[in-house]
């Protein structure tokens, strides 16, 4: 079984307790216009394409996104996407078992949407268990309630984003509503034995507003997780939409007396 990656991040400290390493699956059912990783949310590999770094060499004229084994010398294009087998996931997993285990880390699949890929994800799942290594889930949330329950078994902790509480704001940020991203949240709070964190992006010009982070705080108190994280929009992203050649939407980073303010909303 193989499937998509576009990056692995090995020493990661923000995607879960400890070290980690970070495994980013291509592919995302959702649209957020404030993506730092647009590159994700498409399925297929692409080429990546930095124009200021090029110098017109020729080697790339004939370039396909298959082309796994080009390098361009200048980093002037990439090729995004590179398809794994779980055993070699696995394989780069393995190579820190030893930080994982000294600072209370382990592996974090992600992406996109890792969910999507939901049998390869149980695979490596179910292969990083049987190492006695932590395992978490970052999700989005929007998938079929049964994919949960394939891998809830295997996972220790769920990463799970609220980006807001009213359904329209979030068909106009995201591409759908939230309606079953909120019941998903609902059932594995109910259901699920391990721990879950709850991530909400904060993006000037979508939900930095106290009355969106109000209505998310007072769903929070119905759902059980271990605790809330606010993530703040920032800009490190906008370059790989130009290389990508799509569209980027201008968004503001939020200012840090509205962060304070909604952490005291949300109790953090």
């Amino acid at each position: 079984m193989r499937t998509t990656i576009f990056d692995i991040q090995r020493c990661s400290f923000v995607d879960g307790p400890g070290i980690r390493t970070t495994v980013f699956f291509k592919g995302c059912n959702l649209k957020c216009k404030w993506c730092h990783n647009p590159e994700s949310q498409s399925f297929g590999k692409q080429i990546m394409s930095y124009q200021s770094k090029c110098t017109d060499c020729g080697k790339c004229r004939d370039l396909t996104a298959e082309d796994e084994n080009f390098i361009c010398f200048n980093n002037a294009k990439k090729i995004c996407g590179q398809e794994y087998s779980v055993e070699n996931i696995l394989k780069e997993v393995l190579k820190d078992k030893s930080f994982y285990q000294t600072s209370g880390g382990g592996v974090t699949f992600s992406g996109g949407e890792c969910m999507l890929h939901i049998d390869f994800l149980k695979e490596i799942l179910q292969k990083c268990k049987e190492n006695d290594i932590h395992t978490a889930v970052d999700t989005a949330g929007n998938v079929p309630w049964h994919y949960f329950e394939k891998i809830m078994s295997c996972t220790d902790l769920f990463l799970y984003d609220v980006k807001c509480f009213s359904e329209q704001l979030h068909k106009t940020g995201t591409g759908i509503t939230n309606e079953l991203i909120l019941e998903n949240l609902k059932k594995l709070s109910d259901k699920f034995k391990g721990d879950i964190i709850i991530r909400i992006p904060v993006v000037t010009g979508f939900n930095d507003d106290i009355e969106e982070i109000i209505k998310i705080s007072e769903f929070l108190k119905d759902i059980h997780y271990s605790y809330i994280e606010i993530l703040p929009y920032h800009k490190m992203g906008e370059h790989k939409y130009e290389a990508l050649g799509i569209k980027r939407f201008e968004y503001a980073i939020p200012k840090k007396e509205n962060i304070e303010k909604y952490k005291k909303i949300l109790n953090i």
